[in-house]
């Protein structure tokens, strides 16, 4: 069944793991710009990444007839250090002109912390300078439901946001309704030890699946976690009942429908 990976770190995975994406029917791979373990120590870095990102993953996805597109940002994990965050901003405009970048992200807060919110809302309004989407980390565990709502109290602060190009990711039981119902896009994520396995993403999409506004994705990266995490939960959803038609929309139709408002040729065949 075709699928798309809403949010994966590829540069951290193998060219098997294409191929088994690929053969799975993997069409599209989306990956966010995120921590790679370790604090980079200059912009330089970030530059190179960010390169790797937008010019050499794309590669290696083709070999295997995956599009890929990515996202560009800091992540809050190197948040911490306002002038290196900023200084880092501010080589983020030049890769968001590229036709394969679908916007500003992952984004987002990981403890919380004022400086952490200070450089996201700084983020917030350059993807609304030049008019980009939007992906949004959430916190883990103990810390989900402070940050989500943290988030959404801070995008309420945005008089010209539109909920509708803003995807908060990494939703669980606690927290979809609120993204939700303040309008915005949830990404439930299938990741072995952090967030959601395959049957627990089923019965929040059993509950809140007549919106239109959720996917599926693996988040997989360097930790523990299934670049074929949606394919199994694909299985769930057929054990559960669901028609061809319901699942095609959670795994393929929806994620389209976020991303061709970047503006960019998106899957311009879908």
């Amino acid at each position: 069944m075709r699928y798309i990976e809403p949010h994966a770190h590829m540069v951290s995975r193998t060219m098997d793991d294409y191929q088994a994406m690929a053969m799975a029917g993997c069409r599209a791979i989306c990956e966010p710009a995120f921590w790679a373990g370790f604090d980079r120590s200059s912009v330089a870095g970030f530059y190179d990444y960010f390169c790797q990102l937008t010019e050499h993953e794309p590669k290696r996805a083709a070999r295997y007839h995956i599009a890929h597109y990515s996202w560009i940002c800091i992540n809050p994990k190197e948040a911490e250090d306002p002038q290196f965050a900023r200084e880092v901003i501010n080589i983020i405009p030049e890769f968001l002109k590229q036709e394969n970048v679908l916007g500003v992200g992952e984004i987002g807060l990981n403890k919380n912390s004022k400086n952490e919110a200070a450089i996201f809302e700084e983020q917030v309004q350059l993807a609304l300078d030049h008019n980009q989407l939007i992906l949004i980390h959430t916190p883990h565990l103990e810390d989900k439901f402070k940050g989500t709502k943290l988030t959404i109290d801070m995008l309420r602060q945005f008089g010209d946001i539109d909920p509708g190009r803003v995807m908060i990711d990494h939703v669980e039981e606690h927290t979809i309704k609120m993204v939700l119902d303040a309008g915005f896009w949830g990404g439930i994520t299938l990741y072995p030890e952090s967030k959601c396995t395959p049957p627990r993403a089923v019965d929040m999409l059993e509950r809140y699946g007549d919106s239109n506004r959720l996917w599926m994705n693996s988040a997989c990266d360097w930790g523990v976690s299934d670049p074929l995490a949606l394919p199994k939960a694909i299985l769930e959803l057929r054990k559960r009942g669901f028609d061809e038609a319901t699942i095609d929309r959670f795994v393929y139709q929806n994620p389209v429908k976020f991303m061709q408002q970047s503006g960019i040729r998106f899957l311009p065949d879908a």
